[in-house]
């Protein structure tokens, strides 16, 4: 029971933010919620969100459990997807006639690129003690320099009908292809913490990795491994988002998505700092910064003028869901229940307490 009142509380936050969202849009319009079937595919503000939000929504479980292991955040992410996907593209671009199998090869061909890259800074990060930021900026720095030699400089074209259908609608099915994979993608995950014992290692050794080797937990393949799953979330994330554009962009694609993954980790009701975390905040996280990048949008905001008004929104968000804000909340809650158990005692209660009235 206080483990679901915990987990619940951590999603206050996020579900707060949505639901706030929401009132907007529907003062905006009262069909913010009308969803159309067009060629047999569902489309509407609620599906365009789960589509806009699904490399996000992955990379931000890979961010989380990163930021609980080690203390700090992946800043590479998007350029790691980058390169990934120049991997699966130049080898479906090679491999003469592209079928299902071809595919499915790229696929697993870029998911060892991105856990090469997620080994790369999981080795800094637990082996070198570098703190992870400074660990991840040098792919951040020189990564879409490689991408850019893989793909040729060409931002190559994939013309083809499966990876039209991936990162769009399969013929017959109402459900673009995206949110199917990223629903896929997080039962995967959700398997993978009921199954194996990773949420508790992972939570043990954010919080303290002294008494987590105490207990026989090592922190250094903990960290690591939270590095390689960073990875194969990059990897998800890139074929989904190259498949949606149709080519390889060395230099556009995923750009500066890792500022919004760490934000959904925070939005997420997750400390930035290590530690416990929710992998359910996070996703609604993600959700929620897609909807506030849509609803700013649906006002007609310029674009030139979205980014401040996000970075307002932001702020504001930040404060409300700081240590200090909280600590202040919860203290004037204490009074009030105080105040009017304090108002709301019968003068007979007194007389139980052994007090008398003179």
């Amino acid at each position: 029971m206080r483990k679901l009142i915990t987990t619940l509380s951590q999603l206050v936050l996020p579900i707060s933010v949505m639901m706030l969202l929401i009132v907007i849009n529907l003062i905006k319009g009262v069909d913010y919620f009308n969803i159309t079937l067009v060629n047999g595919a569902l489309y509407g503000n609620i599906p365009n969100i789960l589509f806009g939000a699904s490399e996000l929504v992955i990379l931000s479980i890979g961010m989380t459990l990163v930021t609980a292991a080690s203390q700090g955040q992946d800043i590479s992410i998007g350029v790691n997807a980058t390169i990934s996907s120049a991997v699966f593209v130049l080898f479906v671009l090679h491999a003469g006639e592209v079928t299902l199998l071809v595919i499915v090869a790229g696929f697993l061909l870029s998911c060892v690129a991105g856990l090469v890259l997620g080994a790369f800074n999981g080795t800094l990060v637990s082996v070198f003690k570098v703190q992870p930021m400074v660990a991840s900026l040098i792919l951040f720095t020189g990564g879409r320099s490689i991408a850019f030699m893989i793909d040729g400089k060409l931002s190559p074209i994939l013309a083809n009908d499966i990876s039209n259908q991936i990162g769009t609608v399969i013929p017959g099915v109402p459900i673009q292809t995206p949110i199917i994979l990223t629903a896929i993608f997080i039962a995967l995950v959700a398997v993978l913490f009921k199954t194996t014992n990773l949420r508790l290692y992972v939570e043990t050794v954010g919080i303290n990795p002294n008494a987590a080797r105490l207990n026989g937990i090592n922190p250094k393949k903990i960290i690591f491994l939270t590095f390689l799953i960073m990875g194969v979330c990059s990897a998800v994330a890139g074929f989904i988002a190259v498949n949606k554009a149709g080519r390889h962009d060395s230099v556009n694609q995923l750009k500066l998505i890792m500022m919004d993954a760490i934000l959904a980790v925070a939005i997420g009701g997750n400390s930035l700092i290590g530690g416990k975390f929710s992998i359910t905040g996070s996703i609604i996280g993600a959700y929620t910064i897609e909807m506030l990048n849509r609803t700013l949008l649906r006002l007609e905001i310029e674009p030139a003028m979205i980014k401040v008004f996000k970075a307002v929104f932001i702020i504001i968000l930040m404060v409300v869901a700081s240590p200090v804000v909280r600590v202040y909340f919860s203290k004037t809650l204490d009074r009030v229940r105080t105040w009017r158990l304090t108002t709301t005692i019968p003068k007979d209660a007194m007389v139980s307490t052994g007090k008398k009235e003179e």
